[in-house]
This record gives structure tokens, C-alpha cells and sequence, in this order.
């Protein structure tokens, strides 16, 4: 494929500077802008769909970028530096390199369902960054895989992604309309003979998190960061736990809170193990 030249503000270039902020934009072309050396690297080595690489044309590429343009199977666009400062996203200049990656798609079934299963169901996110920290924790803590349901934040807005530092390449994360899909998806992996338990975390739960057996097949589910779960994942749990908190505030962050029970979940399958 031919290298490609882009100097001035041309369709294609509005058509991705859209997409870093315009949702319905980035579902329509089905795909989204990654930016940075990690999360480009990882969606790279996870074999990603990678449809281009957009580099600067203004400067010499390090061996990082010139390895990736050379291996990675893609279209290849040399953009005028000041230009390309505006997909970079931030405010440290211009960077070597963009990416432009196809999503995959939300199939629950991409989320492998074995016998120590240990997932997370994140229920109407208002924040993208939010999401990015929970995939981050998710795939620190060994989880096979998140969904986000409901009427949610995008996974692939630029701020969840980079939030994730790259583990949304490395962990299947999956958009569900709702709690339905889920039980669905949950019910034929319990006639496959995986008896999966939905947890959810809620701060009135009857059971505190370190006193409740997360070593078999658990959904974690966690709620929106005003109005926690809804009645229908309510209705889907079958317990709710509570993080024990000494200090006065309220509640924790969503994402904050995720990362505790799925650290609470790693340690109690580890001394399970061990």
C-alpha cells in the first residue's frame, strides 16, 4: 500500500479529528484513535486490527515507530506535525505516532467462561476514564474480561483508553444494552456447567467482601458512580457485598472500588492455591 501524505485539514483528517470526541462518529467508522507508546504497542502485539498508523512527517522515527510501520500491516500516513498534535490528544507536543484500530465485536462470548472464571460487569459508567481504570485493575488481577452495560460511557473514547495504559488490548471488554444479555450469557455458561455467582458491590451489602468466598466462577458487578446498581442487576446478584470503610466519606470512587474486590478476589485465590 502506497505511503500516504496528509498537509492540510482534508475529509479524512476531520473524519478522525471527530472521532476523538464524537462517539456516534467513532460507531459508524467502527473504529477509534490510540494514542501513546504503550497502548499502541499492546493493541500491536495483542494482534489488534490495526487499520493505520499516522506518523509525523516532520522528524527522523525512532526505532519504535520505524519497527512498528515496518511490521504492522496497515495503511501508513505521513501528517504535517502540527496537524497531528491535534489527534495526539495532549498537551507535550506532537507525538511520533497515532493509530487507528477497527473494534472488535461486543460479543459476550469473547469473555471465556472457565472453571475459575472471574469477570466484571460495569453497570451505566458516566465516566470513560472510569472504565479505562477498571480495565486496568482487570487485567492486573487476572479477570477474564468486563462488560459494560446500560446506557453508558464509551469504552473507546480517547480517555478510557488511555486510562486502560493499554489493557484494553489485552482484555476482552464488551458492551451489552443490559442486565438481560448478561443473564443470558450467564445461563448458558451455567448449563455448560459453570455455576457462576454475581456479586455486586453496594456500600448496604450483608456481607463484608473479605468474609465472602470469591474463589469460584464470580461476576463482580459494580454500579454507576451516583446511583450504584440498578433494580435489574440488583435482581441478577445473588449477594451484595460491602468494602468496610472507617474514614467519613460515603462511599468510594466506582473504579476504586472495583479494583478493591478484584484485589480481594486475586488474594483469596492465591491463598486458595498456595
Amino acid at each position: 500500500m502506497a505511503l500516504q501524505r496528509i498537509s492540510a485539514r482534508n475529509a479524512r483528517f476531520q473524519q478522525w479529528q471527530a472521532q476523538l470526541t464524537n462517539r456516534t462518529k467513532r460507531q459508524r467508522a467502527g473504529e477509534f484513535l490510540i494514542q501513546g507508546v504503550r497502548p499502541i504497542s499492546q493493541a500491536a502485539e495483542r494482534g489488534w486490527p490495526i487499520r493505520t498508523l499516522i506518523f509525523d512527517a516532520g522528524r527522523p522515527l525512532t526505532r519504535w515507530a520505524a519497527a512498528l510501520l515496518q511490521e504492522v500491516p496497515a495503511e501508513k500516513v505521513a501528517m504535517a506535525p502540527e496537524l497531528l498534535a491535534e489527534l495526539g490528544g495532549k498537551d507535550e507536543g506532537v507525538p511520533e505516532l497515532v493509530a487507528v484500530a477497527g473494534m472488535p465485536p461486543d460479543d459476550l462470548a469473547r469473555i471465556p467462561v472457565g472453571p475459575a472464571f472471574l469477570g466484571v460487569a460495569f453497570d451505566r459508567p458516566t465516566s470513560p476514564g472510569n472504565i479505562g481504570t477498571i480495565v486496568r485493575s482487570a487485567d492486573s488481577f487476572g479477570a477474564d474480561g468486563l462488560v459494560v452495560t446500560g446506557h453508558a460511557a464509551d469504552v473507546y473514547d480517547p480517555k478510557s483508553v488511555r486510562a486502560s495504559t493499554g489493557s484494553l488490548f489485552a482484555l476482552p471488554v464488551v458492551r451489552a444494552p443490559g442486565h438481560r444479555e448478561v443473564e443470558t450469557w450467564l445461563a448458558r455458561a451455567r448449563a455448560a456447567g459453570r455455576p457462576v455467582t454475581v456479586v455486586g458491590t453496594d456500600e448496604q451489602g450483608e456481607a463484608d467482601i473479605a468474609h465472602f468466598d470469591l474463589t469460584g466462577p464470580v461476576l463482580l458487578a459494580v454500579g454507576n458512580e451516583t446511583a450504584g446498581l440498578s433494580a435489574g442487576w440488583r435482581e441478577l446478584c445473588d449477594a451484595l457485598v460491602r468494602i468496610p470503610m472507617t474514614g467519613t466519606a460515603s462511599s468510594l470512587n466506582a473504579a476504586n472500588a472495583a479494583s478493591i474486590v478484584l484485589y480481594e478476589a486475586a488474594r483469596q485465590r492465591a491463598a486458595k492455591t498456595g
